[in-house]
Formats: C-alpha cells, structure tokens, sequence
C-alpha cells in the first residue's frame, strides 16, 4: 500500500546550505565529468525524504557512482521521476514527488528549480534556501552556491518543482497485523506523525 508522508523541507535546505560550497564524501562528485547540480539537488531531496525507488531505469536511487539511477544525477530525468507519476493515488513508485508550480504561492523552501537555455534544454537544477523580498535564493553546486539570487542566472526559462510529499511503500499485511494487535496506525513503520492513506 502506498502512503503519503510529509517531505521535510528544513532537513533539505540545512543540507544544501551545509553542503553547497563543498561535497559530502559520501557521494561522488560529478563537477569534472557533467556537472554536480542534479546529484546535489537530489542528495538535498533524500535528505527531506529518507526514501529511494530503486526501480532499475525509471527508479531514483544512489548506491554509489555506477550504481544510480538516471534521475538521481540527470536533470531531464529528475524532472521526470518527480512530475512523472501524476496524482499521488496513481503513483506506484516511491520517494519525492512534486508538481510544476503554476504561480508565486506554490513556491516554497526546499522546492527544486530547473533552467532552461534559448533552445528549451534544461540543463541546471538548484534548490530553493531562502527568500528576500520576492526574490528566490538558491544553492547548488558545480558552481558553488550559497543563497545565490535566482536572479542573477543568465537562462531563458525556468521550472520550478513544488514537492507535494513523498510516497511510501507500506506492506499491508504489517499495517493489518499492527492494527488487529493494537500496536498502532501508519506512522508505526514510518517514524512520522503526520500521515495519509492514499
């Protein structure tokens, strides 16, 4: 059974200002050969989630640098991991999952940005730290940056991923057997408080 846990928008963004100006040595780092954005981004999102998808192709998961999947360092293929399930009581995959913001509102900290060139490619990904005023600050890396103003990126066009939560994968047979013993609800398995049944 899927459920829908809350995405820890604090635990991402102390990463990302933690680690946006050096690497943690847990990951690889891909500045040298294509750039580190998508990877750090997603270190960021794994940090606010906890869950990993470890589909083969269409997954999203780190094990080390050539056991991972496209979408943990690609950032055409983090855009479709995360927007690629539609409605949440579709999704059978698991981790983060986001829409397109479709205004100002739906933007908060911890939400991803994708920039796009003249041509329409997308070719870096940033996370959302702060704000001033209304302008966005990010962090990223490859080219280090700390609260960065959005701003000041030369693009032609940008997305920005509003993270609606983070699926999970609940084994029914568990979630029965502690039910019926009188152990507790969802949040037994998942260490969370706040959670929704699909």
């Amino acid at each position: 059974m899927i459920i829908r846990i809350p995405y820890n928008r604090q635990y991402a963004v102390e990463y990302a200002k933690k680690w946006a100006t050096s690497r943690n040595p847990l990951f690889f780092d891909f500045t040298g050969g294509g750039g580190n954005c998508t990877n750090f981004v997603s270190q960021c999102l794994f940090t606010g989630s906890a869950v990993m998808d470890f589909t083969p192709t269409f997954g999203w998961y780190y094990r080390s640098a050539d056991d991972r999947a496209p979408a943990w360092s690609g950032v055409e293929q983090l855009y479709d991991f995360l927007t690629g399930s539609g409605d949440f009581a579709d999704r059978e995959s698991v981790g983060p999952f986001a829409i397109e913001a479709r205004n100002r509102q739906q933007v908060e900290l911890g939400d991803v940005v994708q920039l796009a060139d003249s041509e329409g490619d997308f070719y870096h990904t940033l996370l959302i730290t702060g704000f001033n005023g209304n302008e966005i600050l990010v962090s990223a890396n490859s080219d280090n940056a700390l609260d960065r103003p959005l701003s000041s990126y030369p693009f032609a066009s940008l997305r920005v991923l509003h993270i609606m939560g983070v699926a999970l994968n609940l084994p029914l047979e568990e979630s029965a057997e502690a039910i019926y013993n009188a152990e507790g609800i969802f949040a037994v398995f998942t260490g969370l408080d706040d959670v929704t049944e699909a």
